[in-house]
């Protein structure tokens, strides 16, 4: 209840900020759109909490009382918004349960202001802002001052459009410069810049700050036998309102995304701000279908481009151990969405990058993630500080063994050979490629959950799934990807024993060697049955790795920990293999380009080589098949330019799915 009433209350402070003052200070837009999260999650699972003026409650701003009160017949809401890939196909995948097969209309989400403008017999009559959604401001006398909006339409209808007010990028350096010369406060951005404009009472101030607009939305389409939302921007435009050339009509979620991607790439050459892309169902009838929230329509989403440097509180720092016994520290912090992921923790390097940065528990402090880098604190914000703050000091033991540290240039190291960091690196093999195959169980992913007591051992792998609400915290993971790991986790259980038998570390035992022995014995049982005598007369064997095997073998806490995977549903039998002298992969080359969805480059290629095909790096006469996947390039071009047989991912499984040994 205390985290309740603590984000009610920083949140209308925030909104207050942004919405009445246009001068946004106490969060930035990332740590607002994640509390608001946390917030409704509160609600969700106590509503008995809830307060009268929870921000919740309201689907917009404040109304200010220098303005006339204008009441929205029909509610201006505000959009969901999403964040990442897995929460755009969540929002596509409940719309498929209605029975939907849905198209789409992608619209750039314009950093401005909204407006509702009225007419009657095609003349403007008024406009208004959001408001709280159901009462806005009027702002006629200042909306009249913006060219695009059309002081009479060309058919004499009545009609309500909704779009957004915005300044440029040009404007706003045109009124800086000025600004500068005549040594007045800058404007901060071209948001707020058209916020403050659009609420002058001095319409002649609006006047010369050029804003501009683009109208959207219609709100009551059937009222002129509008069935799609296509339909209503072209009727729209062809009455006179500037309608947004960017929108774009899609078949599948694919295409959404793919638009996104275009989007964001272009981002910073468009001569306005926008902050994402607005994904609406297009058929009207759907809408219906949806219905809405209190807040939100469920027909339709905005999808907010990640921040590269946000804002969040560092709550502790921790010191995690790797596989060299290398100490590190590292920041704890309060959930924040960068890059779109989740952060909870992010790396602090070393000893001295935190003391140069002076970087303290309960600070504010500003994170980034560049591209695919693991998320870095890159400063902190000075003026948040709490004047208690404690300076950092750099632990001078192992946090996992208590051993005194070493250092050694500007890092520190754990030297004790009894610590268990050689779990961790026990772990890493274990899930790794060449043994179990685990997909998304990572190096750094291993430490993670070995530092968090998640998984001490093998056994507490096939366990994880106790901690699924926890991993949704780690950088890079949602609901779609945890799901996916522990997919991942379980499919590992059928793996054939020589994968097994080298996973589990057995001293001398490589990829080979573990291969030999599942061919010879077949089952776990029948290996560790075998005496040593028998073992060293296997080809390839020997005295030393039939000594190491019979050991292992013969080891009680190696026995009971085989007893607990066996027990967990770990295959142990030798999965004899298909004949692979006749497949559709036999003797051809194929080359992969592009990302696949469902199977990693390595998987595909590792599949198709077992499969008696051959894979090349470069598309040539000599090629095959082309497999394409998302962004296929030049390689795909050129696949084209020679005829060669192309396959898509559907196709590709569709044919790996005919030599799959459950069938």
């Amino acid at each position: 209840m205390d985290r309740y009433n603590e984000l009610v209350d920083l949140i209308n402070k925030a909104n207050y900020e942004y919405h009445v003052l246009d001068n946004p200070t106490t969060l930035t837009d990332q740590e607002y759109d994640n509390y608001i999260r946390e917030l409704y999650d509160i609600e969700d699972k106590h509503p008995e909490f809830i307060r009268e003026d929870s921000p919740t409650k309201k689907i917009g701003g404040v109304i200010l009382d220098k303005f006339d009160k204008v009441t929205h017949k029909i509610p201006m809401m505000s959009l969901a918004d999403v964040f990442n890939e897995d929460e755009i196909r969540e929002f596509d995948e409940r719309i498929r349960k209605e029975g939907i097969n849905p198209e789409y209309v992608c619209e750039l989400k314009i950093d401005g202001l909204s407006v509702s403008l009225k007419y009657e017999n095609g003349l403007l009559v008024s406009a208004a802002t959001r408001g709280d959604g159901y009462i806005g401001e009027d702002i006629t006398h200042n909306v009249k001052t913006i060219k695009q909006v059309p002081l009479k339409l060309k058919e004499p209808i009545d009609i309500e459009v909704r779009g957004e007010i915005y300044m440029s990028k040009r404007t706003l350096d045109i009124l800086n410069a000025e600004r500068l010369k005549n040594n007045e406060p800058l404007l901060k951005n071209c948001r707020n810049a058209a916020a403050g404009s659009i609420r002058q009472l001095d319409s002649s101030i609006a006047a010369k700050r050029h804003l501009e607009v683009w109208i959207y939305h219609l709100p009551d389409p059937e009222d002129y036998g509008i069935k799609t939302h296509h339909e209503a921007l072209e009727f729209m435009a062809n009455l006179g309102f500037r309608t947004n050339p960017n929108n774009r009509l899609v078949k599948s979620i694919d295409e959404v995304l793919d638009f996104i991607h275009e989007k964001g790439e272009e981002r910073d050459n468009l001569p306005y701000d926008i902050d994402g892309v607005v994904i609406k169902l297009d058929n009207l009838h759907d809408h219906e279908i949806m219905g809405n929230t209190i807040r939100y329509p469920k027909w339709a989403c905005a999808y907010k481009f990640p921040a590269q440097i946000v804002q969040t509180r560092l709550n502790d720092i921790i010191f995690t151990v790797g596989r060299t016994g290398q100490v590190t520290p590292n920041a704890v912090l309060e959930p924040v969405m960068v890059m779109g992921s989740l952060i909870s923790k992010a790396t602090l390097h070393n000893e001295d990058y935190v003391k140069d940065k002076d970087i303290r528990v309960g600070d504010t402090v500003r994170i980034i993630k560049a591209g695919d880098v693991i998320p870095r604190v890159d400063s902190v914000v000075i003026e948040n500080r709490h004047r208690d703050a404690i300076p950092f000091k750099m632990t001078d033991v192992c946090p996992i063994c208590g051993s005194k540290l070493i250092k050694k240039d500007a890092a520190y190291y754990c030297v004790n050979d009894n610590c268990s960091k050689k779990d961790i690196e026990g772990l890493i093999h274990y899930v790794s490629r060449d043994t179990m195959n685990i997909d998304g169980l990572g190096d750094a992913i291993i430490e993670d959950l070995y530092n968090l007591n998640y998984v001490k051992s093998i056994p507490d792998i096939y366990k994880l799934g106790r901690y699924k609400e926890e991993l949704k915290l780690l950088e890079g993971y949602g609901e779609k990807s945890v799901q996916k790991l522990l997919d991942a986790i379980q499919e590992s259980k059928n793996n054939s024993l020589e994968k097994f038998l080298f996973a589990i570390g057995i001293r001398y035992v490589g990829k080979k060697t573990a291969k030999i022995l599942a061919s010879n014995y077949k089952t776990i049982d029948a290996l560790s049955n075998a005496s040593y005598d028998e073992l060293k007369v296997i080809r390839d064997i020997g005295d030393v790795i039939a000594d190491s095997v019979f050991k292992y073998f013969h080891n009680e806490d190696n026995l009971r920990m085989l007893d607990e995977l066996k027990n967990l549903g770990i295959n142990m039998e030798y999965l004899k293999e298909e004949s692979l002298s006749d497949t559709i992969f036999s003797g051809k080359t194929f080359v992969l380009t592009g990302t696949l969805d469902s199977i990693t480059r390595d998987d595909a290629k590792e599949k198709i080589e077992a499969l008696g095909g051959n894979c090349a790096g470069s598309v040539s006469k000599k090629t095959s098949v082309v497999i394409a996947g998302h962004d296929a390039g030049s390689k795909l071009t050129k696949a084209n330019e020679l005829g060669i047989e192309i396959w898509n991912e559907e196709k590709f499984l569709e044919v790996l799915s005919e030599y799959s040994t459950d069938k």
